[in-house]
């Protein structure tokens, strides 16, 4: 069989209760194409589009001259196509996974190990943690897009532990005295942060129970009398206890950065990070991995000790947790966010309405692009036959290929781009 070196997918969608319904769902928006009655009648959640080839997603490949064979089976084949650093490093796997999320309710208080820790927590709990790799991930805002990301600076916990008394109760106050007192040692910090977080997550049961449904019913009164609750965040507090009373994860937000990215904002999220989606669509990318340790805000498996053993206790403001990207060099139209992983870089690609023909460079690494807004004529001379593209359209691209794109929207294109660059 001839090797393709461009070719369309045809990509998995997931439908996790946690994700947007129809409409609302920037995932059923691409998958649809914005179809507005399609969109209406659409009545389950659209929680994930995944675009790779990962065992649990794997993209089928949309090309006639292809008979029905799957992104990772194409790879198998052709393991030439990743580029031979890529293919060398990895040992012949695509090493990212491409990801658009729509997040109605929260998405699980966790982190992700290193490769270390991964490797250890493969070998003891396979069921739990289904491969050895790290997973290190990077969310890049499409809409407003809502999260936790790292521990908060000293102060603003300490507040909280002022302000907030039934948060206060879960930590004890021997803790909460040990933790002030630390002020100014970053390594006597970390240690009384790890000390109070791990005695939050601990605490008996029916105390954290308690403890929240009296917070609850406090906020919920300040709220009816028309009082300002932003220092006990009352609006969030009462959001993630509708959607899952009684979690410990509740108090998670005392001690974690609220984050809310603008479209084109990011957050990586690197091993040992504690973090939550809260709402909102991004784009992510991340190490073709499944290890995931929760410990809140989730019907899955939680892994209480291992979290609080792993975490990055280290306090800093939420503006330092945004991750910034760099215009490219050599293209105008190129924004890229490159992670300090080898795993993955995205680049967002942003062609203005004033041009017309535009060209996909040619990397070392293979690719998947994904068309946010627009449409284009896609040619290459590895492609063989034009490609149309449109909003939603996903393109696997070889190493070392360019494709052409004759722009034919009136108000430019919007796309991503994954890539490997080693």
């Amino acid at each position: 069989m001839a090797e393709v070196k461009v070719f369309p997918l045809c990509c998995v969608v997931q439908n996790y209760a946690w994700g947007k319904v129809g409409q609302d769902s920037e995932v059923a928006r691409l998958v649809l194409g914005g179809d507005p009655q399609a969109l209406i009648e659409e009545s389950k959640p659209y929680a994930e589009l995944w675009m790779g080839a990962h065992p649990k997603g794997d993209a089928l490949i949309k090309d006639n001259r292809i008979s029905q064979r799957t992104l990772g089976q194409w790879i198998a084949d052709f393991p030439g196509c990743l580029g031979s650093k890529v293919k060398d490093t990895f040992h012949g796997q695509l090493p990212f996974l491409f990801k658009v999320l729509s997040v109605n309710t929260a998405l699980s208080i966790q982190a992700h190990p290193n490769r270390e820790l991964a490797a250890r927590l493969h070998a003891q709990f396979p069921e739990h943690y289904p491969d050895n790799n790290h997973k290190p991930e990077m969310a890049i805002a499409l809409t407003r897009f809502e999260g936790l990301c790292g521990f908060r600076p000293m102060e603003e916990i300490l507040g909280f532990l002022k302000d907030v008394p039934e948060f206060r109760a879960l930590i004890g106050t021997e803790a909460a005295e040990e933790l002030q007192s630390a002020v100014g040692d970053s390594d006597r910090t970390s240690l009384a942060l790890k000390k109070c977080f791990t005695r939050m997550m601990n605490c008996e049961k029916k105390l954290f129970v308690d403890q929240l449904n009296m917070l609850v019913k406090r906020i919920s009164e300040e709220e009816a009398a028309g009082k300002d609750t932003s220092r006990s965040n009352g609006e969030l507090l009462l959001r993630l206890h509708s959607q899952y009373p009684g979690d410990i994860g509740c108090f998670s937000i005392y001690f974690l950065n609220r984050m809310v990215l603008r479209p084109g904002e990011a957050m990586f999220l690197g091993a040992n990070e504690p973090h939550a989606y809260l709402s909102g669509d991004c784009v992510e990318c991340m190490a073709c991995s499944d290890n995931t340790v929760r410990a809140g805000l989730t019907p899955k498996y939680i892994d209480v000790d291992t979290l609080c053993e792993m975490l990055n206790y280290s306090p800093a403001p939420a503006s330092a947790k945004i991750f910034p990207c760099v215009l490219d060099n050599s293209d105008p139209c190129v924004y890229l966010y490159d992670p300090p992983v080898p795993d993955f870089s995205v680049m967002r690609i942003q062609i203005p309405a004033s041009e017309h023909q535009y060209t996909v460079s040619a990397l070392e690494s293979a690719g998947i692009l994904l068309v946010i807004d627009g449409d284009a004529v896609a040619t290459s001379a590895a492609g063989l036959s034009d490609i149309t593209l449109k909003r939603g359209s996903v393109l696997f691209i070889s190493a070392n290929e360019s494709v052409s794109l004759q722009v034919t929207s009136s108000t430019g294109m919007t796309m991503f781009r994954a890539c490997c660059l080693l």
